[in-house]
């Protein structure tokens, strides 16, 4: 089962690397990493997907809060937490059909060239949109990874 984690960082140089490093020693995969600066410069907020059974879930949390760099982990469930990914992606194909699909997706065209359409997908889950695109050539596609935050007033800062 997919697992999100919101993790607060000090904001210093090495701590992603410990953090992979956590997660590489002890053999769990990152499915989705994604990091940023938060509203106060010296933290960073980490958001990690990983796939885990409910022990392991449980074992990486642990495991994440007991690090130095580590101000606070907040394990978020699908139902108290709002998530987006985005991706681009750059296709080849007639552009008024690419420009169909995005209609019927919500994607939306960002850029468009004689021979190319680059194409803007936000969502919670991006794979079933990304399916709809599999009728033409894929150039080329970058994803962001997973960002997630806690619904209501709660924060982890």
């Amino acid at each position: 089962m997919k697992r999100i984690y919101s993790v607060l960082v000090e904001n210093r140089s090495g701590v992603l690397s410990r953090i992979a490093g956590l997660f590489s020693r002890r053999g769990f995969n990152i499915e989705s990493l994604a990091v940023g600066v938060t509203e106060t410069s010296d933290l960073s907020r980490m958001t990690i997907v990983t796939d885990a059974d409910e022990r392991t879930f449980e074992q990486i949390r642990k495991q994440l809060s007991k690090m130095i760099d580590t101000v606070r982990v907040k394990a978020l469930s699908p139902d108290e937490s709002v998530s987006r990914e985005l991706v681009l992606m750059k296709l080849r194909g007639k552009n008024e059909s690419i420009a169909a699909v995005c209609e019927k997706t919500g994607a939306k065209i960002i850029e468009e060239t004689d021979d190319t359409v680059t194409v803007e997908i936000t969502a919670s889950d991006v794979s079933e949109i990304l399916t709809a695109f599999d009728e033409f050539e894929i150039v080329e596609t970058v994803r962001t990874g997973v960002i997630s935050l806690q619904k209501g007033n709660s924060s982890i800062i």
